[in-house]
């Protein structure tokens, strides 16, 4: 069997736009052509890869198994081109990062300063994103690293390097009436109204769960948004209560005048690190950033 790397192209093509037509033209080719690429392709392999549908047309289970099989090898062929790169460019090179909205002001953006003192041809992309869109954009190779709390049943896909141990607080404006309690009780708590993160982030599962195991209702969710400074502005500015990382609390609380409230009985600890794939090739930058964000963390 032989198959033309040009062919299994031009199929990736069709099945992701679902239609021959207009993978001709994304690809600048005539129909027939393409066409023709695919009667090619199908006995090489002595099977149906795709069959015609009203509005173009639908991979076979075959069809479906292949395209997999091929998104690996282009993953397994980004990383060979990444390391021939690094050969050739020594500490330049290009990291694509994922983090957690809280890991942006207190370790990333310090690590990234860090880096580009020791590695200045070096650039960055970076995503913020919580772990239920940061961990499947690293499988699917979106992201060289990401950097976000742990989560509590590592995947084994995955090398995890612990970075720090952290602890969720909730808070509220310094005038609030509970601010001024020394302690503040769970039924006190679900009484109140909160801005909170959406609700796939780990940090709110957190909260839900403690109301859940105290046998309390959840209290009303005024705000819902992915924006922690949005979060913070609007606890310093109203009535609300939030949950969030007890350093970024502590670093805006002087400015915005919020302050951490001490819950009686309950604790939120999270561990922080940097996750990549386990069959990845990890760029000596990719290496050396991780070194970076390790020394950032012990100074935090």
């Amino acid at each position: 069997m032989t198959l033309g790397l040009r062919d299994i192209e031009y199929f990736v093509e069709i099945a992701e736009t679902g239609n021959v037509g207009r993978a001709a033209g994304a690809l600048g080719l005539s129909q027939p052509a393409l066409s023709k690429s695919l009667r090619r392709l199908e006995p090489e392999l002595e099977t149906k890869l795709v069959k015609k549908v009203p509005k173009g047309i639908e991979l076979t289970t075959v069809g479906a198994a292949f395209l997999a099989q091929v998104r690996r090898i282009r993953l397994s062929l980004d990383d060979v081109s990444h390391e021939v790169a690094d050969l050739t460019q020594g500490r330049a090179g290009h990291l694509r990062i994922g983090c957690g909205p809280d890991m942006v002001d207190f370790l990333v953006q310090k690590a990234c300063d860090d880096f580009l003192k020791a590695a200045p041809k070096a650039t960055f992309s970076i995503m913020v994103g919580i772990n239920d869109v940061l961990f499947p954009a690293l499988r699917n190779g979106v992201h060289d690293l990401i950097v976000s709390e742990l989560p509590p049943s590592p995947d084994r896909n995955f090398i995890h390097e612990y970075l720090l141990d952290d602890e969720f607080c909730v808070f509220a404006s310094a005038r609030h009436q509970v601010a001024r309690q020394k302690r503040v009780t769970m039924v006190e708590l679900a009484q109140q109204q909160w801005a909170l993160t959406t609700p796939n982030a780990l940090s709110r599962s957190k909260l839900v769960r403690a109301f859940e195991d105290n046998g309390l209702a959840l209290p009303r969710i005024v705000l819902e948004t992915n924006s922690l400074p949005l979060i913070l502005r609007m606890v310093a500015s109203t009535d609300l209560l939030g949950f969030m990382s007890k350093r970024i609390v502590g670093d805006a609380g002087p400015k915005l005048r919020v302050a951490q409230l001490q819950v009686e009985g309950t604790t939120w600890p999270r561990r922080v690190g940097a996750s990549y794939r386990k069959d990845a090739y990890i760029s000596p930058a990719a290496r050396q950033f991780i070194a970076t964000l390790k020394a950032t963390a012990k100074s935090t």
